[in-house]
């Protein structure tokens, strides 16, 4: 299978457009929100986030002109290790709300997520274990071994107390699994133990822990508790009406702490309205499309589990975070792509991008196609 001699322009030139424009418009509106809301929470959070879209722009370009394979092959192990050394440095000296999810340096506004850029490494190392593994997946010493990979990385994030982050990583491996071939059944098993287990597991939690699942799917249940920020988000929603409240107005948002970072969604509805809206999901729906659609021009390769883990953690985090605004689903913390206010998720999913253009740019180095290689 012989390679051909790629440019910098001819990757460049490569790239899917389509996809650039999904995201560049998503943080644009985020942008936007952020300027509408400044007369409440300052203009030092639109300041931040431009200079993280800006930084996540240029990083993206940088590694769409990377070969994906080069780095799957040959630091698969190294960006593992470094996975685990991040994640256990949290551990050690992270902060948060009730978590320790954060890392934070004496001086600096800003902090570092790092399971956010985690979940980049992982989606790139599990591929290339899945690719190694992908004609015999059904068989138990294959599962054992993609079992450890996935455990400790997911182990670690449980560890820290983000357990939005936890359930986007369990969603993106069960994903990434059933595309390379991962029996059904396996699937349905996992499933009917969870159900069957769920009525025991629910006994042995405490009032308060039963309240807290219960509010989360029916916040009414608790309206001036944990039901609180979900319903004033959903109110906020609902004040935007169609075209919405403009840029400076609405007051609903107001009233939802911290709307800024997880529940941004409820500013831009009441903001921008169903429109906005429709308009955030609609740039979220074309990024999944886009990279299902290329996961299957690279049927046969690591480079369609990678697609498929992009495209899982883009529909896990949006639609666990729209749902939370919506009062649908529990609040858990989690950042809606593009969207939600801090550096770490910006940056991090124009990552994500950059590893979707990096194998749109790559794709035509082959005489052949992959499949018959």
């Amino acid at each position: 299978m012989k390679v051909f001699s790629i440019t910098w322009y001819e990757k460049l030139r490569k790239l899917d457009y389509i996809v650039l424009f999904a995201a560049i418009t998503l943080a644009f509106v985020s942008l936007l929100t952020l300027a509408g809301a400044a007369h409440d929470y300052g203009v030092k959070y639109f300041y931040i986030q431009l200079a993280a879209m800006v930084l996540g722009t240029v990083t993206m370009t940088i590694i769409s002109t990377i070969d994906y394979e080069d780095v799957a092959e040959k630091f698969s192990i190294p960006l593992f290790a470094i996975s685990v050394f991040l994640l256990v440095l949290t551990l050690a000296i992270g902060t948060g709300d009730g978590n320790k999810s954060w890392i934070r340096f004496e001086g600096i506004p800003i902090g570092i997520q790092p399971s956010e850029f985690v979940k980049v490494m992982y989606i790139v190392t599990f591929s290339r274990h899945l690719h190694m593994h992908k004609d015999t997946i059904n068989t138990l010493k294959s599962l054992l071994k993609l079992g450890i990979h996935a455990g400790v990385i997911i182990g670690l994030v449980m560890l820290q107390g983000d357990l939005g982050s936890a359930l986007v990583f369990v969603f993106l491996t069960i994903a990434m699994l059933f595309a390379a071939g991962l029996s059904i059944w396996y699937l349905l098993g996992g499933a009917t133990a969870v159900a069957l287990a769920a009525p025991f597991l629910w006994k042995m939690l405490k009032p308060y822990q039963q309240l807290r699942i219960l509010a989360g799917f029916w916040p009414e249940t608790d309206p001036g508790n944990k039901g609180f920020q979900a319903l004033m988000s959903k109110n906020a929603i609902s004040a935007g009406g169609f075209f919405g409240t403009g840029f400076s107005g609405g007051t609903e948002y107001q009233k939802v702490p911290f709307a800024h970072t997880d529940f941004i969604f409820a500013i831009t509805g009441e903001k921008f309205g169903f429109f906005g809206a429709f308009v955030v999901i609609a740039m979220l729906v074309i990024l999944v499309v886009r990279a299902l659609v290329l996961a299957h021009k690279m049927q046969g390769s690591y480079a369609s589990y990678m697609c498929v883990g992009v495209a899982a953690v883009i529909i896990a985090q949006s639609a666990e975070n729209i749902g939370m605004c919506l009062a649908k689903l529990p609040v858990i913390g989690i950042t809606l792509p593009f969207m939600s206010y801090g550096g770490s998720s910006m940056l991090a999913s124009f990552c994500l991008i950059g590893v979707i253009q990096s194998i749109n740019a790559h794709r035509g180095k082959y005489f052949f196609e992959r499949q018959k290689s």
